[in-house]
């Protein structure tokens, strides 16, 4: 899609500086954009670069005033502004149709202007809502409500009785709605707990390829509204999760805990069971949260987790653990020496 400068600036909210008429058709980084092309400027230190580029615009801060060879557009966010234009000039694709070999069970809701893919199956009774489009080979399982203008990508496997919102996407490989890990041992033999909950995706979640969400036990296991969560994620049966919050690649999270809404979840996080996050907290990468553990707002890390100020004196103390050791050798030999001198 082409866009003017005029059209983009209005879109962002920005102050533009140069010809409205210039036609923007994609995006690019700031060294490799040409003529055609946007581009952005986030910090003042990259002005080297932007007085050299061959875009035909950069989105650059508000007090950006600095000569370039290009038009600009003013903006209080230009990382913002440049995602915003983003979502317009490369959306995806949308097609509208229903591929031959696609299997649809009875008594099916289809919305206006949906696609379903080569070889996609959609069990009875399901719906999915106006605009929404389902790629090849994906999974959507009997009794599950599909909200409009999703994106289900290839592969993606749907379990029953699922709601998703509108505006979802699930990436390749996502499963929603697998049975929850819950078992009850006898003596030699697990027996299986039930897993008879639903998963409830709300409104404008991204979730990462190969993620996987578990139903609840016998209740729910719910992401919040505009949550981004990335590929190889876990995440249990009766997990509560907040509006907002962003988790990072290979995290897992364990049954029952509550994140609440405007948490961050570095990669690789592991989460005990029935554990809390509290609203705005950050959890850095490879964190280990123990079960039951209330984590409170500001910014955490570490195995156990703990405030990150603690965790860098912890950290400082076992560096200088090599030199006490030195320090410990040299005060031993000095002992011995005076322990051997003549006289003593």
């Amino acid at each position: 899609m082409n866009l003017t400068l005029e059209n983009l600036s209005k879109i962002i909210g920005g102050q533009l500086n140069g010809d409205g008429k210039i036609e923007i058709v994609r995006l690019a980084n700031l060294e490799t954009a040409k003529t055609g092309e946007i581009s952005f400027v986030e910090k003042s230190e990259f002005s080297e670069h932007a007085q050299k580029t061959r875009a035909s615009c950069l989105i650059v801060p508000e007090n950006f005033n600095i000569e370039l060879p290009c038009a600009s557009i003013n903006v209080k966010n230009p990382k913002l502004g440049f995602a915003k234009i983003s979502e317009i000039i490369h959306a995806p694709e949308r097609k509208i149709g229903i591929h031959k070999t696609a299997q649809i069970a009875e008594n099916v809701k289809l919305g206006v202007g949906v696609y379903i893919g080569a070889f996609v199956s959609i069990g009875k009774t399901s719906s999915v809502g106006k605009g929404t489009q389902i790629q090849d080979g994906s999974r959507i399982g009997a009794n599950v409500s599909i909200g409009e203008n999703c994106f289900i990508r290839a592969n993606a496997v749907v379990y029953d009785n699922v709601s998703i919102g509108n505006n979802v996407i699930l990436h390749a490989g996502t499963v929603v709605g697998a049975d929850g890990f819950g078992f009850v041992r006898d003596a030699e033999k697990y027996f299986k707990f039930p897993q008879i909950g639903t998963v409830v995706i709300e409104d404008d979640v991204e979730i990462g390829a190969n993620t996987c969400i578990d139903r609840g036990a016998l209740g729910e296991t719910r992401i919040g509204r505009g949550t981004k969560i990335d590929n190889l994620v876990q995440i249990a049966h009766n997990v509560r999760i907040g509006d907002r919050v962003i988790i990072a690649a290979q995290t897992g999270i364990s049954g029952s805990t509550v994140i609440e809404d405007d948490c961050i979840i570095g990669g690789q996080v592991g989460m005990g069971d029935h554990a809390r996050v509290l609203k705005g907290a950050v959890i850095g990468s490879q964190a280990g949260v123990l079960p039951g553990k209330i984590v409170r707002s500001g910014v955490w890390w570490g195995t156990p987790v703990q405030p990150l100020d603690e965790y860098k004196r912890q950290n400082a103390h076992l560096k200088g653990i090599s030199r006490l050791k030195e320090e410990l050798k040299a005060l031993k030999k000095q002992l011995d020496d005076l322990k051997n001198k003549p006289g003593n």
